[in-house]
């Protein structure tokens, strides 16, 4: 059986559906707590395929000496991106993927440099120079979770996938095996109710105090339709990172 690496940064950031589709792909999961000490891999073998996820920290913390991880992390991507070999980066995945792939990660600003947030459920347009194998089926707006402070620039050689009002970069494929997306479609509800248990902090400072109810509402109203758009958005997407 051929094997995904996952490599989680926080308890509540795993797989979720990505995971569930790629054993249906006939991969097995080989999941990494990177947080918790678990080995990041120096190299993957051909076949198999790495699963970048989310997680509170951002690029910028590899030099930290708690995150020091990410940094052996953004060295495995690199490796995969000069072997076109498969990996999904996911929120902080995205991220790290542009910054392993040369493009700028920063924080989001307002023109007046106040930060800027994307928490929350929003609205999604997919780019179609993104191909139609990557598309097919696919509303050209769809629903997903946000849950990011930061943004990257579309790396260099890359295609767009994906922007929102908010963030015009949401997402980018990188030759013919790398993907990054900067939105949460590998949701389901108990991963949403997670994230705002987890994250009652950030939501409150990204959204004020009503932020987080306003949030448990907008799951309630579009997680159906989001976990439809979303299972047809990473099957499709998997199935080119799977592809010879």
């Amino acid at each position: 059986m051929r094997r995904a690496i996952v490599l989680k940064h926080a308890e509540v950031e795993g797989p979720a559906r990505t995971g569930e589709l790629l054993e249906d792909l006939g991969f097995s999961l080989d999941v990494r707590s990177a947080f918790l000490g678990d080995a990041v891999p120096a190299s993957l073998d051909d076949g198999e395929v790495l699963v970048v996820m989310g997680g509170p920290m951002g690029v910028s913390d590899r030099d930290v000496p708690e995150t020091a991880y990410l940094q052996k992390e953004i060295d495995l991507i690199r490796r995969q991106i000069a072997r076109d070999a498969p990996v999904l980066g996911i929120c902080l995945g995205a991220q790290l993927l542009a910054h392993a792939a040369g493009a700028e990660v920063r924080q989001m600003r307002a023109p007046d440099g106040s930060r800027v947030y994307e928490v929350g459920w929003g609205t999604i347009a997919l780019d179609p120079r993104a191909g139609g194998q990557i598309l097919a089926g696919v509303p050209s707006e769809i629903v997903a979770l946000h849950w990011h402070g930061d943004t990257f620039d579309v790396p260099p050689a890359a295609v767009p996938l994906a922007s929102s009002s908010v963030c015009p970069n949401q997402g980018f494929r990188l030759g013919r095996h790398a993907f990054g997306l900067q939105f949460h479609c590998e949701v389901g509800r108990a991963e949403a109710e997670a994230f705002l248990r987890a994250d009652a902090e950030y939501v409150l400072q990204a959204n004020g105090p009503d932020g987080a109810a306003r949030i448990a509402a907008d799951t309630e109203r579009f997680l159906t339709e989001s976990r439809h758009a979303g299972d047809l958005l990473l099957r499709n997407i998997l199935r080119a990172m799977t592809e010879d």
